[in-house]
């Protein structure tokens, strides 16, 4: 039984999804990696087949149509066969260190008297020709060196959340709490990190910086001009969010206000691009999915408008917007953008 499956999703990938899998393969016996090649029109296929001949028992490549990043974690997913389940993005890796030391903590809980649901650990924004690398780390929100539940969690501070980077989930918790992404929308990370949070009840948080996020590329989804193309994506997110959960049902106190928190990020990720725009008819949108919320849930739409964020990105007129830009500063923050 493999400890853990990391799911490599790769659309012409060619250029940069060795130095990925290189650093994955260092976890050896313990892990699958599972190359998914989701239509590449270049050398991807090729490149995936050869490691899978050559680490026959540690890599597997699979090769579908074109369906989409999220199409590639649910394929990830379903063909799964470690304990638990990580995503490496093609052009992102990890530290080894890091990784070995991961690798022996969840050897050691998965022999203990507790079913871990969650593993949690930093990741390092990789942005070219930054000399700082900032370190998303979570010290001051979760209890280190044990095994903790929601009730053990402090407050999360604006800007600083679980992203798909940050996690390792048990694989059959994904499958138990029926997570499937959309195919062909970007941005479906976020749901990766939202949906089985009601389901997962225990935790661990390792403070290692095991996780390598690179940005940089002009054509990656976190660019601000791709994001701002593909803004009725983000929005199809966002909506999917906002109907997966009546949050105000969740028992939990400090899940709920994560919650509502990642949720209010988010909306205002796809408010704020749709102002950076400055086109009226993505102005149009910001108000039909504020319009949507208000129809779905008038509970959660004065939550939202109402919270520092929401009030920000709600000013009226041009000068109200460029007031809003200044949330931008904590959106960019969570992103990374370019």
């Amino acid at each position: 039984m493999k400890i853990l499956s990391i799911a490599v999703p790769c659309y012409n990938s060619q250029d940069y999804m060795e130095h990925c899998v290189e650093s994955l393969l260092k976890g050896g016996e313990d892990v699958e990696i599972l190359i998914i090649d989701d239509g590449s029109k270049d050398a991807t296929a090729e490149i995936a087949d050869n490691y899978a001949k050559k680490y026959p028992t540690i890599v597997k490549a699979i090769h579908q149509e074109n369906g989409g990043h999220g199409e590639a974690v649910n394929t990830g997913m379903r063909n799964a066969s470690g304990l638990y389940f990580k995503v490496v993005d093609s052009d992102d890796w990890v530290d080894e260190n890091a990784y070995l030391q991961i690798l022996d903590k969840l050897k050691e809980l998965i022999g203990g008297s507790q079913v871990l649901d969650m593993f949690i650990s930093n990741f390092v924004y990789e942005k070219q020709g930054a000399k700082h690398k900032k370190v998303m780390r979570y010290t001051k929100q979760l209890p280190q060196n044990e095994i903790f539940t929601w009730n053990d969690v402090k407050h999360f501070t604006k800007g600083k959340y679980l992203l798909m980077h940050s996690v390792i989930y048990r694989t059959r918790l994904l499958i138990e709490c029926g997570l499937e992404l959309p195919k062909h929308t970007f941005y479906v990370d976020n749901i990766f990190v939202y949906k089985p949070l009601p389901s997962v009840k225990t935790m661990y948080y390792l403070d290692v910086d095991f996780y390598r996020y690179f940005i940089g590329r002009e054509d990656q989804s976190v660019n601000e001009k791709v994001m701002i193309g593909r803004i009725d994506q983000q929005i199809k997110v966002n909506k999917m969010m906002v109907d997966e959960f009546n949050l105000y049902k969740i028992s939990n106190r400090k899940l709920r206000n994560y919650m509502f928190n990642y949720l209010e990020i988010i909306t205002v990720i796809s408010t704020i691009m749709c102002i950076r725009s400055g086109t009226e008819e993505n102005l149009d949108k910001k108000r039909e999915l504020w319009h949507y919320i208000k129809q779905k849930d008038l509970r959660l739409f004065h939550h939202l408008r109402n919270s520092i964020l929401g009030q920000f990105t709600n000013l009226p007129g041009k000068g109200g917007r460029k007031i809003s830009v200044a949330a931008y500063k904590i959106t960019q923050k969570v992103v990374g953008f370019n």
